[in-house]
Order: structure tokens, then C-alpha cells, then sequence
């Protein structure tokens, strides 16, 4: 174990940490739920997409435990609220994706307008990774959302959202920045 002296974060920092490492934990359960709720409800492409992501957000649970040790100060874990009821619809399950992730990226920007105001660098050089990540986790679900509304147009018929749900076995979790996609030409 360190010493006191080794610590090299700030105790509101430590403590912001803490908080997006649990937040991180609920995204992993809510989209958990989200994934459990459509598999029950025979979306094996929706469930297949939310589990895989709840194993992502579960990824970045620990790189904020192990950042937050490593910098000398003690990751805390706590209880994590519960997820909401299940969504009543395709739809609401995509939006509340949606939501979690922009209430996500506020949580990681105020975090890095924190280790700027603090001039922790070390720390606000660690959370650029998570503000890329958020850009691509945005795209991501966006695009989610836009293939939806394509899918479900026609309303008289299923069929498009089979198709749209068959379409999600297997997708990428990466979403595309167009200034990397610029850059690769």
C-alpha cells in the first residue's frame, strides 16, 4: 500500500474519479437491463449489440479503478442505483441508450474542466481517451437511432424492424469519427 505521500491526485479529484468509475458501473447494468429486456422480447440483435456494450462500459469501469490506484489513491467501490423499468418499446430503449450516453459525456467533460481547473495533468491527459471514447460512443448510438427510424417507417409491418434488429447481430461497437475516416484517405 502507498503512502499518504505518494498520492499524486487531489482528493476531489480522487473523489470525482470515484464517481465516474461507479457511473461507469451503472451504464454497464443499465445497458445490461437494456440488452436483458430486448432478448426476453425476441430482439437477439438489440440484446447481442446492449450486452456487448455493457461489457464496454465495463471495460471503462476498470480503467478508472486502475488509473485511480495507480496515481496513489484508492478506488472506492459503492453501491450503484438500480436501472430503469424496462423500456415499453424498441424505440425507448434506443433513446434511453441515447440519454446515458450524453448524460455520460458531461459527467467526462466536467471531469476534465476539473483536472484543467486543478492543472493535474496527468489526470486530464487520462481523460482525453474517455472524451474520444464519447465522441465514438455518441456516433455510435446515433447511428443506432438513425437506422431505427429508417427501420420503422412503415408501420403496417414488422418486417423492417426484423431486418433492422438481424442487422445488429454482430455490429461493430466502434463508431466512426469523420476526422479519423478523413484522415485514413
Amino acid at each position: 500500500m502507498m503512502s499518504g505521500s505518494d498520492k499524486r491526485i487531489s482528493d476531489s479529484i480522487e473523489q470525482s474519479l470515484n464517481q465516474q468509475m461507479m457511473n461507469e458501473a451503472f451504464q454497464a447494468q443499465a445497458y445490461l437491463a437494456l440488452a436483458s429486456w430486448a432478448e426476453v422480447n425476441n430482439f437477439a440483435g438489440l440484446a447481442d449489440f446492449f450486452y456487448k456494450h455493457s461489457e464496454e462500459e465495463r471495460t471503462h469501469m476498470f480503467k478508472f479503478l486502475e488509473y485511480i490506484n495507480a496515481r496513489g489513491g484508492e478506488a472506492r467501490i459503492t453501491g450503484i442505483p438500480a436501472p430503469l423499468d424496462n423500456p415499453a418499446s424498441v424505440e425507448e430503449c434506443i433513446e434511453r441508450a441515447w440519454q446515458h450516453e450524453l448524460d455520460n459525456s458531461k459527467k467526462i467533460y466536467a471531469l476534465v474542466d476539473q483536472a484543467m481547473a486543478e492543472k493535474d495533468w496527468a489526470t486530464f491527459n487520462f481523460m482525453q481517451w474517455f472524451v474520444k471514447e464519447q465522441i465514438e460512443e455518441e456516433a455510435l448510438i446515433d447511428g443506432l437511432r438513425d437506422k431505427y427510424a429508417l427501420a420503422s417507417k412503415d408501420k403496417d409491418s414488422n418486417a423492417n424492424l426484423y431486418s433492422f434488429d438481424r442487422d445488429l447481430v454482430g455490429a461493430s461497437q466502434e463508431g466512426d469519427l469523420p476526422r479519423d475516416a478523413s484522415l485514413e484517405e
